[in-house]
């Protein structure tokens, strides 16, 4: 066999093996990089899945990609809350401070179909309120924000999650006396008529009924507009076991009232808190229905 004929044979030969290592190796590479091309289709489509958070009025216009969040069926907001939520909320602070006749309408959204367990009379409304807890909890001013609520047919979501539903508008606000006889009215009807509540042995838990709520709003109110006011907060127990022990469990009855008040818009640093114990029943101790009545916290304007 002739030089040439073995050259021309071998380059034939290298041509098949190359065809060979090429089918195997390179259609793989292709494979894979058709793979992760789904993979990151399937990713962006995920990120898709937003509804983004919006103040638009004016002097203020700001977007971002993330949102309050939801869990189905629940008031509370979702944690952590991003960062970019987080600047939104700055920047809505720093403009309401620097408009204080300037207020916001937060309305939260529902779906018809979620179970409201909350006290509050619909599901959005109690989320409104616990957005409005939050912008409070960053230094907004309560007396700035109002709620409303609104119930849908249906909402996006992300599985069970509830993707943004509030909304935020501006309007401004009327100027207020703050120390016109209607307000000293109001403050006389509340402390008559005050916010009682009544609590189980050795508890401290309690869930609010709407008119109890009702007076948590109409301290609220006052709150807000009457400058320098405060409530008041004192926590009461039957006589049952050591005083000792009864002022420390009347302190925390007191202290979870607190606790509600602030998660309802009220700043913690017009609230005062004390205990008296067993020192001021109001019924008598010798029987179960006495003692129920005296467990209790008792809410009034100072």
């Amino acid at each position: 066999m002739s030089k040439k004929l073995l050259y021309l044979l071998g380059i034939v030969a290298t041509i098949i093996i190359g065809t060979i290592l090429y089918k195997i190796y390179c259609c793989n590479c292709c494979v894979a990089i058709h793979e992760q091309t789904a993979d990151i289709e399937n990713v962006t489509a995920e990120k898709s899945e937003i509804n983004p958070f919006v103040l638009n009025g004016p002097g203020i216009n700001f977007h971002c990609n993330d949102n309050f969040n939801f869990q189905k069926n629940n008031a509370t907001l979702l944690a952590p809350v991003s960062d970019s939520v987080v600047l939104a909320v700055e920047n809505l602070k720093q403009f309401l401070l620097q408009n204080p006749k300037q207020k916001i309408t937060i309305t939260g959204f529902a779906t018809s179909d979620e179970k409201n367990t909350t006290a509050f009379e619909n599901l959005g409304l109690a989320r409104a309120n616990d957005v409005k807890a939050f912008l409070v909890s960053k230094g907004l001013r309560s007396s700035q924000i109002e709620l409303k609520s609104e119930t849908l047919d249906s909402w996006k979501t992300n599985g069970e999650i509830l993707l943004g539903p509030v909304k935020f508008d501006f309007n401004e606000s009327e100027s207020v006396n703050e120390n016109t006889e209607d307000w000293n009215t109001i403050k006389n009807q509340i402390n008559a008529s005050p916010l009682v509540l009544y609590f189980n042995t050795n508890q401290s838990n309690y869930n609010l009924s709407k008119e109890e709520h009702q007076k948590v709003i109409d301290i609220s109110k006052y709150l807000n507009h009457v400058a320098d006011a405060k409530v008041k907060i004192v926590g009461h127990s039957d006589n049952t076991g050591s005083r000792e022990l009864n002022v420390r469990l009347a302190k925390k009855r007191a202290d979870f009232t607190k606790k509600y008040l602030v998660q309802n818009g009220i700043n913690a640093s017009q609230i005062e808190v004390s205990a008296k114990g067993p020192d001021e029943p109001i019924s008598d101790n010798d029987s179960a229905e006495g003692r129920a009545k005296n467990r209790r916290t008792v809410v009034t304007i100072k």
